[in-house]
């Protein structure tokens, strides 16, 4: 390829060019050429780390928003949960975040975006393990945040599925693309939601449901604090402005053609989707509950909303606004049905984690790969990638992430199944009935009863000498020999208020 120098018509071009630029700044000598030029490349130089600094930081407040959804994790836990678990499930989400921080630092982060000398679309990464080799050139320390963030999430959403019951025990650009034109994910309906939606599945279908819960009569079991609730889903509406705008990494990225649009604007239009499919979600569920068991019930409300959140998060970046509403409606009922039909499968959720996870995040990918549209797919990856089929697109980025959600199914089952059953095998994975009974607030930490429910209401007349916290529950059978019976009317005036006298 010829040089741009040994080009005449490019030499004299750029001379022409140059004359004119120094013959208006009235430079007529080589000193104030000289200074001219140092001043211009310097500016240069400055407007390059101003676009670094101002991209860093806008990855930086996208983590620090995306990391406040565990706050949001740990009260829609605590809500959802039996007052004598609430400190238990409180205690899972600090560990999910503490212990996931220390193992993506020494591992998970090189596993995920390391890099081999020979092959950039290794499997397992090769580097970056302990942040070795951080920062460089394409990732500084503000990503591993970011994506810590995102890796403490998935975790998060296991860990409700199995809630009440389980005790303690002491993605990079790939070379080669489904069909040629790569599947979508934009902020992890896939690698997240539905990673953490099918393992949650898996940890809940093997441990089995709550004690009580299809017994007859059957009890609800319903979450102590709609309050909390409340609260955690909103303060994860609120982290969701980093977890799926806060995904184009960068935000100084202007747009070829155009003088008032870049990444900015996607990031604009990323957040105004996902608040659409959100709010589509949580109005579809409320009515359609309502007509269904004749009451309004903030719960399924909340439900609804952050089933559409999951669902949109694929597609956020690549998909008009009136599209995301479409997602929503379709999420809300996929979400309905999958909570319809759990019970006759005895499948027991305390957060319907994976029915909202891992239901209405395949529903995502699936959505994507319908309504993605090629501007928005151009601008957030650049050229070569498919668009949705309803857009014109064909079939080929539909197939894709069908492939998607099959291939991620069955690798979380592979990997999170036999572990499940080992945990189970070893009766490591659920705690013990006594301890399930008295609640492990009591048992495992030491905590107070609540008195929402029977066990709590009569455990709070024991006896006044001072018992262990691991004795505790067994306990009960030794003082109070009329348990049983007074259990069973407790349990009675809680099902059927009709019954208290």
């Amino acid at each position: 390829m010829a040089s741009p120098i040994a080009s005449p018509a490019c030499g004299e071009q750029n001379l022409a060019d140059l004359t004119q630029l120094l013959s208006s700044a009235g430079l007529t000598n080589a000193t104030s050429v000289s200074d001219f030029m140092c001043k211009t490349f310097s500016l240069t130089s400055t407007s390059r780390t101003h676009q670094l600094a101002v991209d860093n930081l806008f990855l930086l407040v996208s983590a620090y928003l995306l990391s406040s959804m565990q706050i949001g994790f740990a009260m829609l836990c605590a809500g959802s949960v039996r007052s004598k678990n609430s400190m238990n499930i409180m205690m899972t989400n600090v560990l999910d975040a503490v212990a996931g921080g220390l193992s993506f630092y020494l591992i998970g982060y090189g596993i995920a975006f390391g890099r081999s000398s020979e092959n950039n679309n290794c499997f397992i990464g090769t580097n970056f393990y302990a942040l070795h080799q951080t920062p460089n050139p394409n990732m500084d320390f503000s990503f591993f945040l970011f994506q810590w963030a995102f890796a403490i999430a998935a975790a998060g959403i296991t860990s409700g599925s199995i809630a009440e019951q389980d005790g303690w025990l002491g993605a990079a650009k790939a070379k080669a693309r489904l069909f040629s034109v790569g599947a979508i994910d934009f902020a992890g309906s896939g690698v997240v939601h539905m990673v953490g939606g099918i393992a949650g599945f898996w940890g809940a279908f093997i441990e089995g449901p709550r004690m009580g819960r299809f017994g007859t009569p059957r009890e609800d079991m319903r979450g102590q604090n709609p309050a909390l609730v409340v609260l955690g889903t909103l303060l994860l509406w609120f982290g969701w402005f980093g977890f799926n705008p806060g995904s184009f990494v960068k935000i100084v990225v202007p747009y070829d053609g155009s003088d008032f649009q870049g990444n900015w604007t996607a990031v604009g239009r990323t957040a105004v989707t996902t608040t659409l499919a959100g709010c589509a979600a949580a109005l579809t569920t409320l009515f359609a509950r309502k007509k269904m068991v004749g009451h309004w019930s903030v719960t399924d409300v909340c439900n609804g909303l952050l089933g559409g959140f999951a669902a949109i998060t694929s597609g956020c970046a690549v998909v008009e606004p009136w599209a995301a509403i479409i997602c929503g409606f379709v999420a809300a009922w996929l979400l309905i049905g999958l909570n319809y039909i759990s019970p006759r499968f005895k499948y027991d959720d305390p957060l319907e984690a994976a029915q909202l996870h891992g239901g209405c995040g395949a529903w995502g990918l699936l959505f994507t790969g319908l309504f993605a549209r090629e501007k928005f797919v151009l601008e957030a990856y650049g050229s070569g990638r498919g668009h949705g089929a309803f857009m014109g697109g064909g079939g080929k980025l539909f197939a894709a992430q069908l492939i998607e959600v099959l291939v991620i199914f069955g690798w979380v089952t592979l990997t999170m199944g036999p572990l499940f059953f080992g945990l189970h095998y070893k009766e490591y994975l659920r705690i013990n009935p006594d301890s399930e009974v008295a609640g492990m607030d009591e048992t495992h930490h030491d905590g107070p009863l609540g008195v929402i429910d029977p066990v709590s209401m009569y455990s709070v007349k024991r006896p006044s000498k001072r018992i262990t916290a691991t004795s505790r529950a067994e306990s009960i059978h030794v003082d109070l020999p009329q348990r049983d019976e007074i259990l069973e009317e407790l349990e009675n005036c809680a099902s059927h208020r009709s019954a208290c006298r």
